[in-house]
Parts: C-alpha cells; structure tokens; sequence
C-alpha cells in the first residue's frame, strides 16, 4: 500500500480556441460554487450573454501566453511540479495531478489511485487561501466521486496554507532577486477577486466579514478569503522587509456587474502610475502557478496600462511554478498531513 497525493488545480482549455474555451467555461461557470446564483438565472446568463461573447475574446488572451511546444502555462507549470513533488517522496507515494475543470480530470487521478492500491489520498488543492469558489469546489467534488466508488478511499484534506512557512519563504525566495533587481518603487501584492456576496456568504454569523473598515485585521472568519489574502501579503512583506507605505494589497479579475471585493488591482495600477510611481512590482499570491491571470492579464495587461497612465514599468514577480522551495514545501505539507492520524472511527482506536 502507498500513499496517494492528489495536486489539484482550477484547470485550463485545451487549446487556446474559442471551441476550447468555451466547452471549459461551460464547465467551470456551470457550477453553482462559482456563479452562486439559482441554476435557471445561472443557465440564462451561461448560455445567452457569456458563451456567446467571452471564449473568443478569452481565447485571444489564451493565445498570447500559450507555448506552442507545452502549451497552457497553468498545465505545464503544473504538472513538472507533480513530477518534481513525485522524483523527491519516493515509491511510497503515488502523486497525481487533477484539474477541478477540463483535464487531466479528478475521476481519471481517483480510478489511477485505485489501481496502484492507495489506501489514503491526501487532497491538496493548490490555493493558498480558501474560496468555495476554488477550494471548496474542488474538495466538494473530490468527496462527491470518491463516494461514488465502492471501496471509498480514505481522505485527508489538506486546507489553506496561506501563512504556511514554506509557502512563504518559496515566495519570498522567489521574490526576492526580482525586486533586488528590479528596484521598484512599489510593490502590490495581487490576489484574485471574489464577489462581495461570497465573502459574506462564508460568515454564517453575518456579523463580521465587511461589517467594518478593520474585518480583516481581526480575522474572526477562519473561512474570509479576503483577510487570509491581507494576511498573505503582510507576511510577504515583513519576510522581504518592504515598508507598509510601498505595497498595496488588491484583488483582480472582477466578472459582470455585481459588487467585488476592494480595491481592484486595475484601478490600482492606474492610480500609482498617476500619482508619479514609475516603476511597479507585482506579485500574485493567490496563484501558485504561472497562468492566464498572471501572464496575460498582469504582465501584459496591466503594464500597457500602467504605461499608459504615465509609468515607466512594470514586472510580473514569477509565480512558485515548479521551483526548488516549493517543491520542498508541498513535500513539506504532504508529508506532514500524512503523518497524522485518521479519525478513531476509521483507524480502529
């Protein structure tokens, strides 16, 4: 018997057409954790205002970031992590990369699982801070087919590690030659967007989560994306010594017309570059893998727009991908999951 690591990710078309994107946005805008609104309502706006407009565009953006030779940054970047992650636990374990939407898929990595003779999977999806809309999804559906099969296996779920040491420091060691290269004269820390009615949808007390101007520093929501993204980003720059007044912390990739979270990184970039800051640092770390956000979206995107609001320029800080400190810090948490005990009902104690 081994034991399973399943890596999970949010996935990526295919390939970078608008048939492929939209057969994935089908799938990921589909599910009721992500567009959390009635199915009718859901269906109505998926099918006549989204897929009929957004894959191409989405597609153009895919094609400016895709490797003709490896294709999706996000796919790539994934899986020489899960083979790094595999060459350094050793034959005691059996590592499978999954994709919440499109592939390699989570029914494929659960029946391989099967077949080597797993006795215990530890789940780990690959975001640091917890969403349902990513996290919960992807833990949901893992937990909805494993309960599917007839010998359902064990599982270990592996939460957020957002101020987890080694996910910091793989950060902090990646960031660092950047800026020291770089030398900017701010920093913004850029983590994904959620809307407004997620966040207080996740406190069931309705008395905390954007109650007032300081929620975040309380941190009374263990299940708040937006405060365990601030506390993210306050322990990357106490680690890489930058000073509260050179960072701002902002949240990305808004969709539709509902109120997101603040404050939006765009409008982030544009202010700085208009207030007379010539050279802006990035750093997105709520994504542990280079991909569209961050490629095309900050690195493409946002520099025109910071140029054009009067910058000089902009650097993306690469995401973790499948360096060295991060492969040791995934091994790190895995290893350390997987050295805790079942619960006594299924370990017999």
């Amino acid at each position: 018997m081994r034991t399973g690591l399943l890596l999970v990710n949010l996935g990526t078309p295919d390939a970078p057409t608008p048939t492929a994107v939209r057969r994935y946005l089908r799938e990921f805008l589909g599910d009721g954790r992500v567009l959390d609104i009635p199915g009718v309502p859901r269906a109505i706006l998926l099918n006549l205002i989204i897929l009929p407009r957004r894959p191409k565009q989405s597609a153009h953006a895919y094609a400016s970031i895709w490797d003709p030779e490896r294709g999706s940054p996000l796919m790539y970047h994934s899986r020489d992590l899960a083979d790094a992650v595999a060459d350094k636990l050793g034959p005691a374990w059996h590592v499978e990369l999954a994709m919440r939407y499109g592939h390699p898929s989570l029914g494929v990595a659960l029946h391989a699982f099967a077949e080597s003779r797993v006795d215990r999977i530890i789940v780990f999806p690959l975001f640091p801070q917890y969403a349902t809309s990513s996290s919960g999804t992807a833990v949901a559906r893992v937990m909805a087919l494993a309960g599917e099969r007839w010998n359902v296996p064990a599982l270990d779920i592996v939460p957020a590690f957002h101020d987890d040491p080694g996910f910091l420091g793989a950060f902090e060691q990646v960031a660092r030659p950047v800026l020291a290269e770089f030398r900017p004269e701010h920093v913004l820390f850029s983590f994904h967007g959620l809307p407004v009615r997620q966040i207080r949808k996740s406190d069931h007390s309705g008395t905390v989560c954007l109650q007032s101007e300081t929620c975040c520093d309380e941190g009374k929501n263990p299940y708040c994306y937006r405060w365990q993204s601030f506390a993210t980003a306050r322990a990357l720059a106490a680690r890489l010594a930058l000073p509260a007044a050179r960072t701002t912390t902002c949240f990305q990739s808004r969709l539709g017309r509902t109120p997101w979270i603040e404050p939006h990184t765009d409008h982030e970039i544009v202010r700085l570059a208009r207030s007379g800051v010539k050279r802006l640092a990035v750093l997105c770390p709520a994504f542990v893998a280079d991909c569209l956000e961050t490629l095309e979206e900050i690195a493409i995107r946002g520099r025109d727009q910071f140029r054009a609001a009067g910058g000089d320029d902009l650097v993306l800080v690469p995401s973790l991908n499948a360096t060295a400190p991060w492969v040791d810090a995934v091994c790190a948490i895995a290893t350390r999951h997987a050295a805790r005990k079942l619960l006594p009902v299924l370990s017999g104690e």
